[in-house]
Parts: C-alpha cells; structure tokens; sequence
C-alpha cells in the first residue's frame, strides 16, 4: 500500500493547495462585487473567461502532451528537446493570437466588457503570459515536483487578489482588476522560467517530434477546455441574449458551485503523471486499481459535497457578495454543483482514453458537446432565463461522461460502486437535515456547520458500512504523517 500513500499525500498536498486557490475567489467576491458595480462586476468575469478561452486553444493541448509524454522521461537532452519543442510552439501560437486580439479589440470590447477599450487592450498580453504561465505549471506537475507546483499555484491566486485589491481600491476599477492579473501572470512565468534553467538549462529545440507531439495534443484541445469553453459559452449568451446584469447573478452562484473544483482538481492533477508511469511498465492491474480506488474516494466527499454547497449557496453568497445578488444567484447553485460532481467523474474515466492515446475520440466528444450546449444554452436560457443556463450545463457534463465511459470501458472497465452511491446518498440526505436544522448565518456559522455536518455525514456512512474503521485510521495515519513532515520541514 505504499505506492497508494504516496499517491495519497500529493493528493492531500494538492487538495490543500487547490482550497488555498480557490478561496480566493471568495476572497475576492465581496472585494469586486462591493466596490465595482454589477455591470463592472460581469466585464470582470467576462475578461476572465475570455482569457482561459483562448489560452487553451493558443496551447494546442501541448502542456497536456507534455505531462503524458515526459513524466517517464529520465534522459537530459530529450528533456530539453521537448520542453523547449513545447515553449516555443506555444510562444509563436500566443504572439500570433495576442496581435489578432489586438486590432479586433474595438470589436472584442463592444461584445464582450461592454464597450470598455481599456480592458480589450489588456486582453492580447494577459492571454499570452497565461499560455506561458500554465505551461510552466505543466512541466512541474509532469516531472512530478508537486512542492513546487502547489507553492506556485497558491502564490498566484493569492498574487492575483493583492494587485487587484490595490488596483481597485487605488481608483482603477475595474481596469485595475484586469491589470492585477497581468501583473500576477508575467511575475511567475519569470520565476517559473528562471527555476526551470536552473534545473534543464537552456537549448534551441529542433522540434523533432513536434508532430508526434501536435497529432497527440490537438485533439485534446476540446476536452482540455471544454469546462471553460462551455462556461464562456454560458455566459456569453447570458450576456448577449439576457442583459450583462445576468451575467452577475449566474456568476454569484457559479462561484460557489465551483468549489467543486477543490476535490476535482487534486485527482486530475496527481493521477495523469502517475498513471503514465504505470502504463509505460505495463502495470495495468495497478493502472485499474488505482482508478477505482479514485472514483470511491472521490464520491466518498463530491455526494456530500453537492448537498452541502446547495443548502449553504444563500447564506454564503449573503455574506460574500450583495442582497441582490444572492436572492438570486443561489437557485443555480445545485444544478451546476452537481453537474461538477458529474464533470469529476468524467475526469477520472478520461484518463484511460489518454493513455490509450485516443484523444480524437475526446476531441469529437466536446465538439458535439459545445455544439449541443450552444443550441441548448440559448433555446433553454429564452425559455427559462439563468435556470436554464444552468440545467444546460449539467445535461452536457452528463453527456460528456456517458460517451466517454461507453468507450473507456472498452480498453479498462472502472466501478462506479452503484451500491456505495445510494449509501453516501443516504447518508447526505441526514446531513441536509443536519444544516437545515442549524440554519447557519455569518461566514464563522457557515462554516462550522458545514464541518459538523460533513463529520455526521461520515459517522452515518460509517453505520452503513460504506467506510470501513480500518479506513479511516488509515486516512488518519496519512494525515498525521503530512502534518509531520510539513512541521519538520518548516523547522528546519
């Protein structure tokens, strides 16, 4: 079981890191929606998922090739050769579509941030430094350095949130907002590039298995964006076809829903890195047990997860952001929480399609998928408003999932523990009567009850034999043994 803990102390080290990252949104919330107007608010959220849009496209799937290709790489020079194959591919792609966004910003403005020109000119050079930024991300995650990936990550959500909350409070608005994120995005590709000359040094690529690299990569560009592509998709048509306001009031809740991301993240992090060393050996018996082992553990915290966030989402979003914008924002949170839970699950069951290395068939998946999403978006948002946006996205995230278990299973067969399902179910069931009965109100309250009744939550579990008591020690074990090292590291 040795292996398994290992696997579980960087999914802990990760998990924490990822809660530490998405916070920050939180954090964020009351500083931009209080001191921005709803409309300023919406130009924000638009800016934002126009630049993680076009930066996944402008990678070419290539920091995803990059972690499935080298993370059994133990030579030097090939190291270098495809490491600096991938930079400089990705820097020409973003320069070309940096200089596109640029003369198309009169346009992009008037669509997009509500004719704001300022914020359009800032887009081209923050689309670039975050196609960099991810991509030296990428090669700590494939070489399996998670110190120094989490490190990183935290430091730049927690970046983002300082300049920004100077910036605005300083007078910049909303401009200032923006101007944060370049700022953030440009100082940690510098020190991620320079960490990395310190460990490969520097070489002119010949790009020698670029098309190898590009055959692999392209088609992944799809599922690799397909959570953001379908969420800018939401909300550009929320936008254009509702009123920006709307796009406030679907934010608010999407923002709490996407705490999901703090159990979905970890799991994609840490397995692809791992699974590729297995299926390199050939190990495929430990490549299925691991997944499994993955999807239970997963389940064991999304069932609750979902339940939790859906009975909290208005007395947090009452703290956090305005009246306004949680009598409204709440009603979505359920449906996209659970199409969260959904999109995890399709996470873990993808990754048998990569090591397969049949990424067309993800690639036709979300083709179809933002096609559908599309067409249904603006049919269900004409009929049923923000609602509809919402139940849209937990239908395609279904979608997605279904098609790709369907072919997934025809090279390793997962369990999805139907049984088990029902029992956390169950058990989530007596936790929303927990959180109903303590109707918490204040950030302290919401928060303590939600530990109380997740901790209930496990002891029905636990009553029902869905867990196992030698589980839990062993849960225990490896938390106290990160708990150690992390206190024997800071000491010395």
């Amino acid at each position: 079981m040795d292996r398994y803990r290992v696997f579980l102390q960087r999914m802990s080290l990760i998990g924490a890191s990822n809660f530490l990252v998405t916070i920050t949104s939180i954090l964020f919330l009351p500083i931009i929606t209080k001191n921005l107007s709803i409309a300023d608010y919406a130009v924000y959220v638009q800016f934002q998922i126009t630049i993680t849009l076009v930066y996944s496209v402008a990678i070419l799937g290539l920091p995803y090739t990059m972690v499935r290709f080298m993370a059994a790489s133990r030579n030097m020079e090939e190291i270098k050769e495809s490491f600096y194959s991938f930079l400089f591919t990705v820097l020409g792609v973003s320069l070309i579509i940096a200089l596109i966004l640029y003369f198309l910003v009169g346009p992009i403005s008037n669509i997009l941030f509500d004719g704001n020109l300022a914020v359009g000119l800032i887009l081209p050079l923050t689309t670039l430094m975050t196609a960099l930024m991810y991509l030296f991300f990428d090669y700590f995650r494939a070489f399996n350095q998670m110190n120094k990936y989490a490190l990183l990550t935290t430091v730049q959500a927690y970046m983002v949130i300082i300049f920004g909350a100077i910036l605005i409070f300083a007078g910049f608005g909303v401009v200032g907002a923006v101007t944060g994120i370049l700022i953030t995005q440009t100082l940690i590709s510098l020190i991620m590039f320079i960490l990395v000359l310190r460990q490969i040094g520097f070489k002119i690529p010949k790009f020698r298995n670029l098309r190898e690299y590009l055959t692999f990569g392209l088609p992944t560009i799809p599922s690799n964006a397909s959570f953001w592509v379908l969420d800018a998709t939401d909300r550009y048509v929320i936008g254009i076809a509702i009123g920006i306001n709307a796009v406030g009031f679907y934010s608010a809740g999407y923002t709490i829903s996407s705490l999901m991301n703090l159990l979905t993240a970890p799991l994609y992090t840490v397995l692809l890195p791992i699974l590729s060393q297995y299926y390199a050996e050939r190990r495929i018996r430990d490549t299925r047990f691991l997944l499994n082992y993955s999807i239970k553990l997963y389940l064991v915290v999304a069932v609750p997860a979902v339940v939790g966030l859906s009975v909290l989402a208005r007395p947090l979003l009452y703290v956090l952001s305005t009246p306004e914008l949680a009598d409204i924002g709440y009603i979505i949170t359920p449906i996209l929480a659970t199409g969260g839970l959904i999109f995890g699950l399709y996470c873990i069951v993808t990754q048998i399609i990569v090591m397969e290395r049949k990424t067309k068939i993800t690639g036709y998946i979300w083709v179809i998928a933002t096609v559908l999403n599309v067409v249904m978006d603006i049919s269900f948002g004409y009929l049923f408003g923000i609602l509809g946006i919402a139940v849209t996205t937990l239908l395609i995230y279904s979608f997605a999932f279904l098609i790709t278990a369907y072919y997934a299973y025809g090279y390793i067969r997962c369990n999805f523990y139907f049984g088990f399902i029902a029992k956390t179910i169950y058990a989530a069931i007596f936790m929303a009567f927990v959180l109903f009965l303590l109707n918490p109100y204040g950030l302290i309250s919401v928060i303590l009850s939600g530990i109380f009744a997740f901790a209930f939550y496990l002891f029905v579990l636990w009553l029902l034999k869905g867990i196992k008591t030698s589980e839990i020690r062993f849960f225990m074990d490896i938390i106290k043994e990160i708990i150690i090292n992390n206190y024997r590291s800071l000491r010395d």
